[in-house]
């Protein structure tokens, strides 16, 4: 019989890449998808002892999530990993629109376009697991990452909306919620000179374990950390003025020189 199939979007590198490498560990033959090369990466998944396509592809784009989608064809998707996304770093009146379109296209409406068809032949068949990486970013007001943190605060709230929608028909959907994780996020974003850019952060296998583990529990979401649990609990007693103020200390350009 031939293994079960996963398809895992951000898996480059990053929480993505470890996510990709569990699937594989356990028997999923893989379809991963990025927007950048799987060079190491790439190699690294084909020594697991499973089946392994990459696509590089901007799934921002009706044409990236349809090159994805054309690759799965008509095979079964049992775990759907959608994990792809990218942060903005300063201050929103700075940003070009198109920098700040692409986060939104990306974490937003290329995640929707790919979930929507697989989520559809899941609940169709009547099973199937679907993993989303949201973020604790979705409960703060996020003071020089402001479109990155709202979109995270729509993905949050999609992915536990739509769990909720699928109840009782053998499809369930979790959403991963990390915090400031060692990967090249911060690097992309343009957050090196921050505090959050230069701060410790935490191991992206261990935040992909998390989430693995969650999903095949069935669960609505889960945070990953003790650090991170308490930012979010704080958040709904600080309010949105106060998380602001306090992200901007840690994401304001320059604050990681200070």
């Amino acid at each position: 019989m031939a293994n079960k199939l996963a398809i895992v979007t951000g898996a480059s590198s990053g929480i993505g890449l470890e996510l990709a490498k569990l699937a594989a560990q356990d028997g999923y033959d893989l379809i991963v998808a990025a927007d950048t090369p799987f060079v190491d990466a790439g190699a690294g998944l084909q020594d697991l002892g499973v089946n392994v396509e990459s696509l590089e592809a901007d799934l921002s784009t009706d044409q990236g999530v349809k090159q994805l989608l054309d690759r799965v064809g008509g095979r079964q998707v049992d775990v759907l990993v959608a994990n792809a996304g990218h942060g903005l770093g300063h201050a929103f009146l700075d940003q070009d629109p198109q920098d700040w379109r692409h986060v939104i296209e990306t974490n937003i409406t290329g995640t929707l376009l790919l979930i929507q068809p697989v989520a559809r032949a899941m609940v169709q068949r009547g099973d199937g697991k679907i993993l989303i990486t949201g973020s604790i970013a979705g409960h703060l007001a996020g003071s020089f990452q402001a479109v990155y943190n709202g979109s995270k605060a729509f993905v949050d709230s999609f992915a536990a909306a739509l769990n909720n929608e699928l109840k009782d028909t053998g499809v369930t959907v979790t959403c991963l919620k990390p915090g400031a994780t060692e990967t090249e996020f911060f690097h992309r974003a343009d957050l090196d000179d921050t505090k959050v850019g230069q701060a410790k952060k935490d191991d992206p296998a261990e935040v992909a374990k998390t989430g693995w583990e969650a999903m095949k529990d069935g669960k609505e979401s889960v945070v990953y950390g003790l650090k991170n649990k308490l930012q979010v609990l704080a958040s709904g007693v600080l309010g949105e003025s106060q998380t602001a103020e306090l992200h901007r200390q840690q994401a304001e350009p320059g604050s990681g020189n200070q």
